[in-house]
């Protein structure tokens, strides 16, 4: 039995090109971000690949980002789940602000600890820790359930949110995966055995 998983991250959005703390907030993909996506389905179709169903997060860039890979591999009517669960970590206090100013604001080491500790929150938001305790319940009841009994399923979600996935798909450490850079518009392609491990794992970068 094929147990396919592949997650893919929103296309740029117009809030990472100007260098914005985003979380919760929804700001539209930008033309790299649409072509981005557009890319991730062509080379999702190459692989022969497709999906049974697809879940993504309350939020648009994401959304979009599905959209526009199934607009590529043909499934525009494939079954898909919303759930706020896989939304992007919760900024808080810090959304809509330049990183480079909040570090002259608040001190670089500071903005450091909120941005690449696991577990230190920035203000009103929440840490990386905070944001797998709902994003791993969410994936272990609906979307893991769903590639052990077979159905090929597609993920559009967000930095964090899958960082929170790839940690316990590849069981890593706080620390590994707070250095694991997740690109917008990447397909992460994860073929699971029957007890969940991983079987094969292909990054289908441009």
């Amino acid at each position: 039995m094929d147990r396919l998983l592949v997650l893919c991250r929103h296309g740029q959005s117009e809030w990472n090109l100007k260098d914005l703390f985003t979380g919760w907030k929804d700001p539209d993909l930008t033309d790299k971000g649409v072509e981005e996506a557009r890319a991730a389905g062509q080379r999702l179709s190459a692989l022969g690949l497709s999906f049974d169903v697809a879940f993504t997060s309350a939020l648009g860039r994401a959304q979009r980002t599905l959209s526009l890979v199934l607009g590529e591999m043909g499934l525009e009517g494939l079954p898909t789940i919303r759930d706020w669960h896989l939304n992007e970590r919760d900024y808080g206090d810090l959304a809509g602000l330049n990183k480079t100013e909040t570090a002259a604001k608040f001190g670089a080491e500071q903005v450091h600890i909120w941005r690449r500790s696991y577990d230190v929150p920035p203000p009103g938001g929440e840490s990386l820790e905070m944001t797998a305790q709902r994003v791993l319940p969410y994936y272990r009841q609906h979307i893991h359930r769903r590639v052990m009994k077979g159905d090929a399923v597609l993920v559009a979600a967000h930095g964090n949110s899958l960082r929170a996935l790839v940690m316990s798909l590849e069981g890593l450490s706080p620390e590994q995966i707070l250095k694991r850079e997740i690109a917008t518009g990447v397909p992460l392609v994860y073929r699971l055995k029957g007890d969940g491990s991983i079987e094969s794992y292909q990054e289908l970068a441009a």
